[in-house]
């Protein structure tokens, strides 16, 4: 049932995410009414939940333009369940802010195997991550997935090397004008959010150390039969799989080094797995095999959701 529902890209199937989503987001809303205090407030978690939409969009929209997986909607599906599993995510403005903003210069960066406006995408997508590293400073770390991007599809021009730093400057810029109104230290602000982190002792509770290890055996599940999937493919799509697999990567890294660690941090990590479970349900053989994998994800997602309610 689920196989059928989401092997093709229908209408249908954008309205029943969405209306997932919403539901997952009105429910963990109704958990907390601290949010109904002010007018501010609310309309706060109105955007967020703007955001987190154009976020899902912006996935599938990578994913069709760049050829990443085939006329389907499994990347949505699993990138939805991702959210559904760790839920917690949706109480860190920062974070979804953040990741938006890196969802954003990955398109750019994913497109730069196009070869078209080389220099203009190579400087999106380095103002937009450091856009995203003043939410939340180590989404920083996007850099070298962009830097991999240059190494493997624009390195011949050496001038594309140093176009990053142009975009550090006009956001240095851009921030300190504003550190200056707002009456903030640019460098402590720096300090305070430039920390690094190795204290992994930050579950709440039983489940949010079962929805990690499960997510991570999913992970590793889609990520290892990629790699090994990887020498099947034509040496054209070589390069583009391989920043796949960085970004996921440079995903776990942010979540490794970061301080105030907690699952949500695992968000940069959705688009690139949520991908690579695409790929993994198209080479699944039988269709039994595809549903039970739906099913299981769908499944587990639901019930760590439910229990932490």
């Amino acid at each position: 049932m689920l196989t059928n529902l989401f092997s093709k890209s229908r209408p249908i199937n954008y309205f029943l995410i969405t209306i997932a989503l919403l539901l997952v987001y009105l429910v963990n809303l109704f958990t907390d009414f601290s949010w109904s205090t002010s007018s501010f407030s609310l309309v706060n978690k109105i955007i967020l939940f703007l955001v987190l939409g154009l976020s899902v969009f912006v996935v599938q929209f990578i994913t069709f333009k760049n050829q990443l997986a085939n006329q389907n909607l499994y990347s949505l599906f699993f990138y939805t369940c991702f959210f559904i599993l760790f839920s917690t995510i949706l109480d860190n403005n920062e974070v979804i802010v953040a990741n938006f903003f890196v969802l954003l210069a990955l398109r750019r960066i994913f497109s730069l195997h196009s070869l078209r406006d080389v220099k203009q995408k190579i400087f999106d997508a380095a103002f937009l991550i450091l856009v995203a590293s003043l939410f939340h400073f180590w989404s920083i770390l996007f850099i070298i997935l962009l830097y991999f991007a240059i190494l493997w599809f624009v390195s011949e021009d050496y001038r594309n090397w140093f176009i990053p730093f142009i975009s550090l400057f006009s956001v240095s810029i851009l921030f300190y004008t504003y550190t200056l109104y707002a009456d903030i230290s640019f460098i402590n602000y720096w300090k305070d959010h430039a920390v690094v982190s190795f204290n992994f002792t930050y579950f709440e509770n039983i489940y949010q150390n079962i929805a990690l290890a499960l997510f991570t055996s999913i992970a590793c599940l889609f990520a290892f039969s990629q790699v090994l999937e990887i020498r099947k493919l034509p040496i054209s799509l070589h390069a583009i799989y391989n920043l796949l697999l960085v970004s996921f990567l440079v995903g776990v890294s942010i979540y490794v080094l970061s301080d105030h660690k907690m699952n949500s941090l695992l968000v940069y990590t959705f688009f690139p797995l949520s991908i690579l479970g695409a790929n993994y349900m198209e080479r699944l053989a039988k269709n039994w095999m595809k549903e039970l994998t739906l099913v299981s994800v769908l499944g587990i997602s639901i019930w760590i959701f439910i229990t932490q309610l």
